[in-house]
């Protein structure tokens, strides 16, 4: 077992990879009653085509396999999993993301029996023709809760307005047609290629003994039946630079308009630089769009935005984006504001004191940040299996400058790059 030590955030990190290709993270917290643990496989919405590895072959499989897969996991064929859990006191979840599959428990007394717990049910799947039939009623009846809400279709119309064949702009749960597309044989595929220890990681936080949890780890983790040395050829369409569409308008059952800008990002990067770039455009959107930048203020005071306007930029090394709204009484009102102080921003920079401040402001939001066993073990995991590391964010942080954001600004935020999202009062 190796530890990485970060002397700014005063944290020792414990790091074994187990002969069964499994990565495990611990990271001690003497003293803390919580204990929390998240087993995640590098594999999420975005991974519907690869090369199967046992064949050679080329697949493709439909889309929200991978959140289906998320659901099927926890059907069992005695107890069901939630229940297993209960008893033992922990509370458990699971998430899908476009990259990730996580899933996850926390609790204080019985720790080691709810990891175990966690270790065996992710391994174990009950996978029937029944059982995969049935799922996707319940499947298809999320699916359409999440059609029926504005703030998901808002954000789902500008993913595909800005992207032209990258899945990131499918729901990640897929559509109610693909969804019934999905047979037994395909979630044991896919399972079978992405669920290999030596695509996933396991981490533990709370107070616990690392030798003891990566001994209780190689001692509940299966054996593979053959390594993953050459890692799992996923396959993506190759993106335009352009987006698709400018803009997507669709009616709902509103009561105000619901307004979403996003720009494309065609050059994310990755490993460390994709980490500088999301940090640098944070920066950037707390300066730009922030609640404490002129822009905000005269949108605010304009009465075109209210508290629940925001900006956020995700970025993976297949994808990147910035996505910026909220509910106005002027849509077009609010996209021309916008679009005006970007083309001011472009032309005349942005005043390079507010960056120092928010980047400030951003070094104590993200050590407050480390108060929490969920934010660390959550980002640890995927920052790292994007190349990178959760503790080199602050390092990254604290070497960002004013003309980092000038040149980030005018490579990012191009008018060209631009689309336009907006839901709408029926009949308005």
């Amino acid at each position: 077992m190796s530890t990485l030590s970060n002397t700014h955030l005063q944290e020792t990190l414990h790091y074994c990879k187990l002969p069964q290709g499994l990565e495990v993270f611990v990271l001690p917290r003497p003293g803390f009653q919580k204990k929390y643990a998240v087993y995640s496989t590098k594999y999420g919405a975005i991974d519907s085509e690869f090369v199967d590895p046992s064949t050679g072959q080329r697949v493709k499989v439909p889309d929200g396999i991978a959140h289906f897969l998320e659901h099927k996991l926890f059907e069992s064929e005695d107890r069901p999993v939630f229940d297993r859990f209960a008893e033992l006191g922990a509370a458990a979840n699971a998430y899908t993301s476009n990259t990730i599959t996580s899933y996850l428990f926390s609790g204080t007394d019985m720790f080691t029996e709810a990891l175990v717990t966690l270790l065996e049910f992710v391994q174990t799947p009950y996978l029937t023709d029944a059982n995969v039939a049935k799922e996707k009623g319940i499947i298809e009846q999320e699916l359409r809760m999440y059609a029926d809400s504005p703030g998901r279709r808002v954000y789902s119309n500008l993913l595909q307005a800005l992207y032209q064949k990258n899945p990131v702009r499918i729901e990640v749960g897929g559509t109610v047609e693909s969804i019934y597309q999905i047979t037994k044989e395909d979630l044991l595929l896919c399972y079978r290629t992405f669920y290999h220890p030596g695509n996933m990681a396991l981490f533990v936080i709370g107070d616990v003994n690392p030798q003891a949890v990566v001994e209780l780890a190689a001692a509940h983790v299966r054996q593979p039946e053959n390594p993953l040395d050459q890692g799992i050829e996923r396959i993506y369409p190759e993106e335009p630079d352009e987006i698709n569409q400018e803009r997507i308008i669709e009616e709902m059952v509103v009561s105000r308009p619901l307004v979403y800008l996003g720009l494309k990002d065609n050059s994310p990067g990755e490993g460390l630089e994709l980490l500088r770039q999301t940090v640098v455009t944070n920066l950037l959107h707390k300066v730009v769009f922030g609640p404490t930048s002129s822009l905000y203020t005269e949108l605010y005071e304009a009465g075109l935005i209210d508290d629940g306007f925001g900006a956020f930029y995700t970025a993976e090394p297949q994808y990147g984006f910035t996505m910026l709204g909220g509910e106005t009484t002027d849509p077009e009102g609010l996209i021309e504001k916008i679009k005006g102080d970007l083309e001011d921003k472009l032309a005349r920079g942005f005043d390079h004191d507010a960056f120092l401040r928010v980047k400030r402001q951003a070094i104590g939001e993200f050590l407050q940040a480390f108060d929490s066993l969920e934010f660390i073990a959550n980002n640890y995991i995927r920052y790292h299996f994007r190349g990178t590391s959760l503790f080199d964010y602050l390092s990254v942080l604290e070497g960002i400058t004013p003309e980092d954001g000038e040149q980030r600004l005018k490579q990012h935020f191009a008018p060209d790059n631009m689309a336009v999202s907006l839901v709408l009062p029926k009949g308005q």
